[in-house]
């Protein structure tokens, strides 16, 4: 059980740290206009945070927070996307059901339209109270050379500690996972995503120059984030499984619907992909209203917010409250349209 929580806690937080270098690379490659186009219009944040919600599993939902944190996307839009994803939940369901999956995934993005602009129009901006360093950073000195073609081979052959290191680990890994040594067996989805991944930070960390790697890759993502991240995700998937030893789930969901789905409900607050399976079987089994099933969705989003968790606990409590209230009134809504 330890190692199984520690593979895990590692993936997620790789996964984490390979999304933010890309990001901060994008960033810093077009001085900021790979995301300018989107932060500029809160109708393009939206359609932005849904497109990332609606991807199957946690990847879209890890990019969100990051432009969150970053403050590339408003609190709205980060709503957007959790209501609109289903975590790793989307692919059982597309496997069992895929037209009504496809359908609830449909349902769940105007639904999170709808409540970015409520979200946007009636509460206040809370970044500048809470992450006041997170912005990102653009340094004159880099002028945006990224890709020193005359000085790669030197900048290899004389390379310091951290792009060493960074160079090596990710090496490692890429060779480990494609050879299947770590994560799954075959080549699915996961394994070609994680190496093309994988693939691109080894040229992000070969290319760029001393300072941009020192100063974003290991201090701002490696030093600073990733541990937070790695700690909380260990932290709270560890104290989850540890929970199921003791509680069993299914228990949980009772056969009069309304309270179903506030069992939907409160289990989706839970930042874990798991115990939302149980109403995605029941409702492949035809033993669960559709609503039931929309309300779950809507309101747990896998381990999306587990990097938002380790940088705010205050926001992690405010998008997960948001996300409740939308999903349960979708829920409720749809169990009334069905009775």
């Amino acid at each position: 059980m330890f190692f199984a929580v520690l593979q895990k806690s590692l993936l997620i937080s790789i996964f984490v740290a390979i999304m933010m270098i890309i990001v901060e690379y994008l960033n810093v490659r077009t001085r900021g206009i790979a995301f300018s186009y989107i932060t500029t219009s809160k109708t393009r944040q939206y359609v932005a945070a849904v497109i990332l919600g609606a991807i199957p599993g946690c990847l879209g939902a890890y990019v969100a927070v990051t432009l969150f944190t970053h403050k590339k996307l408003s609190l709205g839009a980060l709503v957007a996307t959790m209501i609109a994803t289903s975590g790793d939940e989307m692919f059982v369901m597309l496997a069992l059901f895929p037209k009504m999956a496809w359908i609830a995934t449909g349902i769940l993005m105007l639904v999170a339209l709808a409540t970015a602009w409520l979200v946007d129009r009636f509460l206040p901006n809370p970044m500048d109270k809470w992450c006041a360093s997170c912005e990102m950073k653009i340094h004159p000195q880099e002028a945006c050379n990224c890709f020193p073609v005359g000085q790669l081979w030197s900048q290899l052959r004389s390379m310091g500690p951290y792009r060493a290191t960074l160079l090596t680990g990710f090496g490692l890994l890429l060779l480990f996972w494609m050879a299947g040594r770590i994560g799954p067996d075959s080549w699915n989805w996961k394994r070609i995503t994680l190496s093309g991944l994988l693939a691109i930070v080894l040229f992000i960390v070969a290319t760029v120059p001393a300072h941009f790697l020192n100063e974003h890759l290991w201090k701002h993502v490696v030093r600073h984030h990733v541990p937070r991240i790695f700690l909380w995700t260990f932290g709270v998937l560890g104290g989850l499984t540890l929970l199921s030893n003791y509680i069993d789930m299914t228990a949980l969901v009772s056969q009069n619907p309304w309270l179903t789905l506030g069992a939907a409900g409160v289990i989706g607050v839970l930042p874990e992909s798991g115990p939302h399976l149980i109403f995605v079987t029941m409702y492949a089994e035809n033993a669960l209203p559709f609503g039931v099933l929309l309300a779950s969705a809507a309101v747990q989003d896998g381990h999306g917010m587990l990097p938002l968790l380790s940088a705010s606990k205050r926001m992690f409590i405010v998008v997960k409250s948001i996300n409740l209230v939308a999903g349960l009134l979708t829920g409720a809504v749809a169990l009334l349209w069905s009775l």
